[in-house]
């Protein structure tokens, strides 16, 4: 009986083995298939978003209000981890290669236009609170970060701006910046960072309260033509900066897939 006993005992013993390595063979089974999925489901969305960023640039896709909430991680890399720098010291580079080749005259009428938001000023510390912009535009957060006059250069334009002056062109700094409240903020904030040595800079006013930015910018190019300006080149991170009347002789668009001014 003691035999039968000891012997019923190795079975169930024997069984227990055998069920635990089957659950270990299984279970590596599942994780073996499961890791590579994740990392390819995770590359497939970095493409997505890399695709979705170049559509942004482009000006390919119209209309939209706010980054894909999937590819937050992926615009807040771009923006700060070291690629949107380069990219946006390529195009200066670009820039000062056709800069080199203009003939600047002996009348001060040669000049050049620069956007401010994002072209001269950085508003990446404000948007890192919106997630990068995958929530939707706070007009009212936004003019109160603009009114603290905290945002850092973008350090290659600023760079690019002393270039333009050093030679001798008439800058302009047209911004959608409201005249009545943000004019003194905003200049002091470029002065405090070294944007000295511009002819003006030109905010949106009442008259142009509700117009977009396309017929603002038109607007103000036009009038800066009609005095005689020759324009010889116009910057800035928006399509609605490039587009329009009057637009000067070349046109560079920086990258920015945070927002989209209409």
């Amino acid at each position: 009986m003691e035999l039968q006993d000891m012997i019923s005992a190795m079975v169930k013993r024997v069984r227990e083995i055998f069920t635990f390595f089957m659950l270990a063979i299984i279970s590596k089974a599942i994780g073996s298939d499961t890791k590579p999925y994740s990392r390819r489901s995770e590359a497939a969305d970095q493409n997505e978003c890399l695709s979705w960023r170049l559509a942004v640039e482009a000006n390919n896709l119209g209309g939209w209000r706010t980054v894909p909430l999937p590819c937050h991680r992926y615009i807040e890399t771009y923006m700060i981890g070291g690629q949107y720098e380069q990219d946006v010291k390529y195009v200066v580079e670009q820039i000062k290669s056709y800069v080199a080749g203009v003939v600047v005259g002996g009348d001060g009428m040669d000049a050049w236009i620069l956007d401010v938001d994002d072209t001269c000023l950085s508003n990446i510390v404000y948007y890192k609170e919106k997630k990068y912009g995958c929530e939707p535009f706070d007009p009212w957060g936004f003019k109160a970060w603009a009114k603290k006059g905290v945002c850092q250069a973008v350090p290659a334009v600023l760079g690019l701006f002393t270039k333009l002056v050093d030679s001798g062109f008439k800058v302009f700094l047209i911004t959608g910046r409201d005249q009545e409240t943000l004019a003194p903020p905003t200049i002091a904030n470029l002065h405090n960072l070294g944007f000295i040595g511009y002819e003006k800079v030109i905010f949106r006013t009442p008259a142009f309260k509700g117009k977009s930015a396309v017929v603002f910018k038109s607007e103000i190019r036009k009038q800066l033509m009609e005095q005689g300006y020759r324009i010889w080149g116009n910057v800035g991170d928006q399509w609605t900066d490039l587009q329009g009347e009057c637009l000067g002789n070349r046109t560079f668009k920086l990258p920015n897939p945070m927002y989209r001014v209409p």
